[in-house]
């Protein structure tokens, strides 16, 4: 397993808390607070447009 620096977890308004983290190779990582076994990864440019798309109202059935 890639050595994840995690962030502190990011709580919506009566939602799940999920953690963003980065490993020293680029690659970012996405996993619900407490899982962080089980991860989404792909580059950070990435999950940092899809981040950007779901607060824009783009995806709403993501969440």
């Amino acid at each position: 397993m890639p050595e994840i620096t995690w962030e502190d977890p990011f709580c919506a308004e009566g939602s799940s808390c999920f953690q963003f983290g980065t490993d020293a190779d680029g690659n970012a990582y996405i996993a619900v607070n407490g899982q962080e076994d089980h991860y989404l990864t792909d580059t950070t440019e990435a999950l940092r447009t899809l981040i950007t798309d779901i607060k824009a109202g783009k995806a709403d059935h993501l969440l």
